[in-house]
């Protein structure tokens, strides 16, 4: 099977559609980032199962922090890689609380008028050339769950256990970390999405399929559109399953091979970052579902990023007062009540919309 690409088969994105698409995708982000989370009043009732709660910060002064769980709370990694999946999709940038970033919302990085776009005539000043990013002003979002617990329902609190920390909170830290970091992972990608172009694509194992250039011709595209080729691809666990079933379909040495490459030697042919997310969420009253699915994302992000680097997607985050970013409290509500809190400071934003891609698979 040859991965060849041909330049007349690589989609054109005239400027207009580009304009047209840009408008579009800022009115979906618009719209995710103004919708409201519906708060709850609980005031020492009883937490109602699927509902979503926010605390208090004033209410959780300095002497409920608590300093071993905190810890806990920082050298502790989910087993199913959520940490390193949110990492892929929306590199961290620490920040201070209030900070600002730069959205990259244009082409005219790559401007070019031609011969003489840069020639000073006698007597006269040099062209001037104007940068229109925007720079916008932002703060951090306090983030955080909490569990009552009831002592009857856990193991003596003053056992010795884990380090000398309960280990009823220990494992209460981890259950509040594991949704915390789910949490942030659908808004990472529920926010590339939105901020996507979207092309449909079939991968059923007809003659002829090949994903992995499909792919390839997609990430070409987008370097046209934004003049930066993108550097991560990621897959659903639904469409890395149907790519290597369409490449095993495949009735020729090129394809049997495909099918069974890894996600890094996949990465190798496409010149790019991959990543396979498998990570499941439930909503209350339905079943597991998963994060990506079906949907293939090209982006373009950087580790070790800065606010004003052209990467399409980051995870904004400020340290708490315990010097790192969790933060635990144990706040003992009644002589049986327990309130255990884990909080972070987070922003996830797209900084720039240029050649973010996205493929639904059927």
């Amino acid at each position: 099977m040859k991965n060849t690409i041909n330049p007349q088969a690589v989609p054109r994105m005239s400027y207009a559609d580009f304009r047209k698409h840009h408008a579009a995708a800022i009115g979906r982000l618009a719209k995710i980032e103004n919708e409201q989370v519906a708060l709850i009043a609980n005031d020492g009732a009883p937490i109602q199962p699927g509902a979503v709660y926010l605390a208090n910060e004033s209410v959780f002064t300095q002497q409920y922090f608590d300093e071993p769980l905190t810890n806990y709370a920082v050298g502790w990694r989910d087993p199913n890689n959520i940490e390193e999946t949110l990492e892929f999709f929306a590199p961290s940038v620490p920040v201070p609380r209030r900070f600002t970033y730069k959205s990259w919302t244009n082409i005219e990085e790559f401007l070019s008028e031609g011969t003489y776009d840069d020639l000073r005539a006698i007597g006269g000043e040099f062209p001037t050339v104007k940068y229109t990013g925007t720079e916008v002003h932002a703060r951090t979002d306090n983030r955080g769950l909490r569990i009552r617990v009831d002592m009857d329902e856990v193991a003596d609190p003053n056992s010795a256990l884990a380090g000398g920390i309960p280990a009823y909170q220990a494992r209460i830290v981890e259950k509040l970390k594991r949704r915390i970091l789910r949490n942030s992972l659908r808004r990472a990608v529920t926010l590339l999405s939105a901020g996507a172009t979207v092309t449909a694509k079939t991968w059923n194992g007809t003659a002829g399929q090949d994903p992995d250039n499909d792919v390839l011709q997609q990430l070409v595209a987008a370097a046209t559109q934004s003049g930066i080729r993108p550097n991560r691809v990621a897959w659903g666990d639904t469409a890395w399953s149907k790519r290597v079933l369409t490449h095993r379909a495949q009735n020729d040495a090129g394809g049997y091979a495909s099918a069974g490459l890894t996600p890094e030697q996949v990465g190798m042919f496409l010149m790019a970052q991959a990543y396979v997310s498998r990570e499941r969420f439930s909503a209350a009253g339905a079943g597991l579902a998963e994060v990506v699915g079906n949907l293939v994302f090209m982006f373009y992000a950087l580790e070790g990023q800065d606010t004003e680097d052209p990467s399409n997607i980051k995870r904004f985050y400020s340290v708490t007062d315990s010097g790192g970013p969790w933060r635990v409290y144990v706040q003992q509500v009644t002589s049986k009540l327990v309130d255990i809190t884990v909080e972070h400071y987070e922003l996830i934003k797209v900084t720039s919309l240029l050649g973010i891609n996205q493929f639904t698979i059927s």
